[in-house]
């Protein structure tokens, strides 16, 4: 498969450049460096669980899972973003501490690891762009923030190298930590959604509701459940009262919700004369009749 060979590429390359990395932060007193390895080690720790629930997110279907391990993906992607954020506050913790109490720093040698700190990214994000799992944009988006934080880094260590502005190292950490904070807790928001079965983005209940109660032959449609698992492929269910033909109905909904991109689609279909056993569709059905009994009181 090749989106987990990507991720495991991703994954060696980060690792091994966090390590690296955190000897040279060490080594030019930065602060800047060393907030981007921690970052780095959240995100190698972090995509090598993407790597190991990918490939089970792969697996099909069974009596276990009947949804398949789709969400094993979306678990990756929950973990990977709460490391980060996690990570960014104790950077953004480091960088202030840092603006207190100023060090002595080696701009030539920041300047050097900056320059491979890019590089290395680049490639890395690379190998994880063409994946369309959350987990993989997940993964492909750390290598695009790692690339950024280094260009901050390396304008920064320039601009220090010809001010000697020293407080410009933990102001950037701080920055750039703030800026993965940001886009991590949305990543978690997103997860959390398809976690809590919210109704996907860019899909409106009502708007299906009014479509579906368009088509010729439909008196009645309620129950309108849609989801997602993994962010990619939505599901739905829906009761539908109709004394037409069944087969005819069915095809015509699911034409409908295939143009708002539903494939996965059970249909529970009702004549008119049937009590659906649901409150709500007492309230539903029996409408006009309720407004009667009040009138007889």
């Amino acid at each position: 498969m090749k989106s987990q060979r990507n991720i495991f590429i991703a994954f060696i390359l980060n690792l091994i450049f966090s390590v690296f990395e955190l000897i040279g932060g060490a080594l030019t007193n930065s602060v800047a460096i060393i907030s981007d390895s921690i970052h780095d080690l959240g995100d190698a720790a972090s995509i090598g669980l993407s790597f190991i629930l990918e490939k089970k997110s792969q697996k099909q279907p069974d009596e276990n899972y009947t949804y398949g391990y789709m969400r094993y993906s979306v678990i990756g992607s929950v973990i990977t973003t709460s490391i980060l954020l996690f990570g960014s506050v104790f950077v953004i913790f480091n960088g202030i501490k840092r603006i207190i109490n100023p060090v002595e720093i080696n701009y030539n040698g920041m300047i050097i690891f900056a320059i491979i700190g890019a590089v290395v990214n680049l490639i890395a994000a690379h190998f994880t762009k063409e994946g369309d799992s959350l987990n993989q944009k997940a993964v492909n988006l750390h290598m695009l923030e790692d690339v950024l934080g280094w260009l901050v880094v390396l304008v920064g260590a320039v601009v220090m190298r010809f001010t000697d502005i020293s407080i410009i190292d933990p102001v950037l950490s701080i920055l750039v930590a703030v800026f993965v904070f940001k886009n991590a807790l949305k990543t978690l928001k997103d997860a959390l959604d398809l976690f809590l079965e919210k109704t996907p983005e860019g899909i409106s209940i009502s708007e299906i509701n009014h479509h579906i109660s368009e088509i010729e032959g439909v008196l009645n449609v309620h129950h309108i459940h849609i989801w997602s698992i993994d962010g990619i492929n939505n599901y739905a269910t829906m009761h539908i009262v109709t004394d037409c033909d069944p087969k005819e109905i069915k095809q015509k909904v699911r034409e409908e919700l295939k143009e708002h991109g539903i494939s996965h689609v059970t249909l529970e279909l009702e004549s008119n004369q049937e009590e659906c056993d649901s409150f709500d569709c007492h309230i539903e059905h029996n409408h006009n009749a309720g407004h009667h009994h009040h009138h007889h009181h």
